[in-house]
């Protein structure tokens, strides 16, 4: 696979890296999950139809932390289809990716475990290829944009210890959102459009926050035509030819990562708002006691329509938001909320600190939208690193995601929403790391950059790792890295311990 291939030494440290961090997440997760006894949580639990052989109980316990609150939906969709209304806030090309390797690289194991086990398997198994491959992803796609190998070598580092690891790990979408969101952009940085819509396209399958990716295509594309405009090289008649295909390839990408939303919208409303599939025996006597004990809408209703069939716009999707889940803008605004929104605090503060960082290192930029052209040399402008003009468009997707999250989602949220959504979270963490803290200064130069001395002798081999350097000497690190990979390892390790065992975390 290109994202791994080739012979750049940085890059294989940032996949062994990320092999190590997801080994022992699989094994502190089981651990946890061992020890510490589960919490009974008001949440999805559908009764299993199939009684476990001693195969698929030995796996829940090793596995098991990882098939909490929402990924019990996941697992469900993969194994019996969208049976209740409020399973389709879930998109539908994760769980077939899961039936797919459940049903065909993992059918020899069919007779030990029943379907619901090699679900999970197959999840976990997808979710640590798909993390790995993202570290990968992002390394590449920071090399491009930043224009620094060494400021992406340090951020994609920090992806394997994200503050939302555990969400990377369980049968969550999240990893491979964050998969295929890391190399779209990255395919489209390198002049790949087309290749770039369709991935991006795949990951609006996987989560309908990836319809907002389509502004990368569309800036991308106004760009090109606005640079076009202020060059102004020849004829009228070419000009408009160029603005007509640039404006034509636009509305067709991104036309296609609009396609897998409206396509599942109209599946839903295909499946409960249209004549029943079948007898309402079609559905096991456990899932209908279920829909009556929770008041879920199950898929066959004898002919009675959920109100959202009726609108003029019947889109399940923020239906289900503002009925089940109470998610609009301002409703969270509680009193009893703080503890949320203080757990939403660190990575408000990061986003919100890295678009200020970057809009005064750039305010003229970010006023033009950087559609001007720049000069070939500008005094005082960074033409690399975090505050490089190529990160713009990529802090104001960060923004826009932040800013939507705290106003109109479950504020806990933000700090997966961003972790598997944005680079700009490891970007500019590893901007402060590299900027403030002498440990990871060259020694004998006055630029700050991260040192390139390898383990090995003569400078060749492995780079050295500068996070695990960092956490060796954490007690010589300055107060701000102390805070930053606190954060980071704090909830790498909590969400572990809480998740896993039914407890509420972001």
């Amino acid at each position: 696979m290109e994202v791994v291939s080739g012979q750049d030494p940085h890059l294989r440290e940032v996949v062994w890296f990320a092999v190590r961090c997801r080994a022992l997440t699989l094994l502190l997760q089981a651990l946890f999950n061992l020890l510490i006894p589960d919490h009974a949580a008001d949440t999805f639990s559908p009764p299993r139809l199939s009684e476990p052989g001693p195969w698929d109980l030995l796996l829940e316990r090793l596995l098991g932390g990882l098939s909490r609150w929402d990924a019990e939906h996941f697992l469900f969709i993969a194994e019996r289809g969208y049976l209740y209304e409020h399973n389709c806030a879930f998109f539908p090309l994760y769980p077939l990716s899961l039936r797919a390797v459940a049903e065909g690289a993992l059918w020899p194991l069919q007779r030990p475990l029943r379907l619901r086990s090699r679900l999970l398997l197959s999840a976990v198994l997808l979710n640590s290829l798909f993390s790995v491959l993202a570290a990968a992803a992002l390394y590449k796609l920071g090399c491009v944009v930043l224009g620094c190998c060494r400021l992406a070598f340090l951020a994609a580092l920090l992806f394997p210890i994200s503050p939302a690891n555990v969400f990377l790990a369980a049968a969550y979408s999240e990893s491979a959102f964050a998969f295929l969101g890391f190399c779209a952009m990255w395919q489209l940085e390198k002049g790949q459009s087309w290749l770039s819509g369709l991935l991006f396209s795949l990951a609006s399958g996987v989560r309908a926050n990836g319809i907002i990716n389509a502004g990368f295509l569309l800036y991308c594309h106004g760009k090109s035509v606005a640079f076009q405009l202020q060059v102004g090289s020849g004829s009228v008649r070419k000009l408009w030819k160029q603005l007509f295909s640039a404006a034509a390839s636009a509305v067709v990408t991104c036309a296609g990562i609009l396609l897998p939303f409206a396509l599942f919208q109209y599946y839903a409303y295909v499946r409960f708002c249209g004549p029943s599939a079948g007898p309402e025996q079609a559905v096991p006597k456990p899932l209908r006691q279920l829909a009556l004990d929770k008041g879920y809408h199950l898929v066959t209703t004898n002919g009675v329509k959920p109100p959202w069939c009726s609108q003029r716009f019947p889109v399940v999707y923020s239906y289900i938001q503002d009925v089940y889940w109470n998610v609009g803008f301002l409703r969270y605004f509680e009193l009893k909320q703080i503890p949320n929104f203080l757990l939403a605090l660190p990575v408000t503060i990061l986003g919100s600190w890295a678009a200020w960082t970057y809009g005064a290192a750039n305010p003229r930029h970010c006023l033009t939208l950087g559609l001007q052209r720049r000069k070939s040399k500008e005094e005082g402008k960074p033409s690399a690193g975090f505050c490089c003009p190529a990160a713009f468009v990529y802090v104001v997707h960060a923004t826009v995601l932040l800013v939507f999250g705290f106003f109109c989602m479950h504020v806990q949220v933000l700090t997966r929403f961003l972790g598997s959504s944005s680079p700009v979270l490891y970007w500019f963490s590893a901007h402060l790391l590299q900027e403030y803290e002498p440990l990871l200064w060259s020694e004998g130069t006055d630029n700050r950059t991260v040192a390139p001395r390898s383990e090995k002798s003569g400078g060749k081999g492995t780079p050295q790792n500068p996070v695990m350097r960092l956490l060796l000497n954490f007690r010589l690190m300055t107060p701000l890295s102390k805070c930053l990979l606190g954060f980071f390892l704090s909830y790498w390790l909590l969400g572990l311990v809480l998740h896993c065992n039914c407890l509420p975390w972001t």
